[in-house]
């Protein structure tokens, strides 16, 4: 049985929350979750992988165990994000690694990737956007007016995203077989961003999500640079990050390896953990790393 260290380290003054398996000297693997959950998702993944891999995964501040200051206490954007990860891998002594990153985790992602290139062997993206395509028009509609226009007007679509109708759909739209998705997943997130003051938590990161594609042309040349090694493996029936946001990895990385998952959504771990995990062991042994 693969032991999974459930531990705490205080960054910047606040309190992260990480899972943490594996041995400290094997090839290391960050996870990065994404909107609205936590470390959470990742812990079917973490033991079928820490066999072979040093794997740490963090929650985001605001999200999951990990501390929830107040936004007149922590400036939240994603660039703030990146800084408590960077500096929380920078702790465990984490300087190379492979990178996962899903929804939320690709812009801190792409943010670490772009401040120290060399530190990223390589990159699995599971519905972690980085171009255009990805964007389902229908979902992001909202969220596109909040950009534009933040106020009265717009702030209440976006908050439907916190209820417990929109996060059980994140979990559910899109999988053949509901069935397999546990429930504990979109209550315990529902939980964790409707405690007190996160609603402004929430609101805020949506905000400055505007400032991420901006940035995806920065991201494309770092591929088209580094030709670091990727992975692509999305669920065919996403509905807020599309398949064509997988696809388009391909125009930047020719060799990057796409799989799209019929029967499958946006937390494709849910659903397909043991299809996810064969194709990062297999990934992870062509780029390099044991498995």
């Amino acid at each position: 049985m693969v032991e999974v260290r459930h531990r705490y380290a205080t960054v910047r003054g606040h309190r992260v929350f990480y899972r943490e398996a594996g041995a400290r000297e094997a090839p290391a693997l960050v996870l990065l979750h994404g909107y609205p959950s936590s470390s959470r998702m990742f812990r079917h993944l973490i033991p079928a992988l820490a066999d072979r891999f040093h794997v740490v995964a963090p929650d985001h501040l605001g999200f999951g165990r990990s501390d929830a200051p107040t936004v007149d206490a922590f400036t939240y954007t994603f660039d703030a994000l990146t800084d408590i990860t960077e500096d929380l891998l920078a702790q465990l002594d984490v300087t190379r690694y492979a990178l996962y990153v899903q929804d939320y985790g690709a812009p801190i992602g792409w943010r670490l990737a772009l401040r120290t290139p060399d530190a990223i062997t390589a990159v699995i993206t599971q519905s972690g956007n980085a171009y255009e395509d990805g964007f389902v028009p229908d979902f992001w509609k909202p969220v596109w007016a909040y950009w534009e226009n933040p106020g009265p007007q717009t702030e209440p679509a976006v908050r439907g995203a916190l209820s417990l109708d929109a996060i059980r759909w994140q979990y559910l739209h899109g999988v053949e077989r509901p069935e397999l998705v546990d429930p504990d997943t979109w209550t315990a997130d529902h939980r964790e961003v409707n405690r007190p003051g996160n609603d402004l938590v929430q609101l805020a990161l949506f905000r400055d999500y505007a400032g991420n594609p901006p940035l995806y042309p920065q991201v494309h040349a770092y591929f088209r640079d580094r030709q670091v090694p990727l992975l692509a493996v999305w669920g065919a029936g996403d509905e807020i990050f599309g398949p064509d946001g997988a696809r388009a990895f391909a125009r930047d990385l020719p060799d990057a390896e796409i799989h799209l998952i019929p029967g499958g959504g946006h937390f494709l771990l849910e659903s397909h953990l043991d299809t996810v995990a064969g194709y990062i062991r297999g990934f992870l042994t062509a780029a390099g790393s044991p498995a």
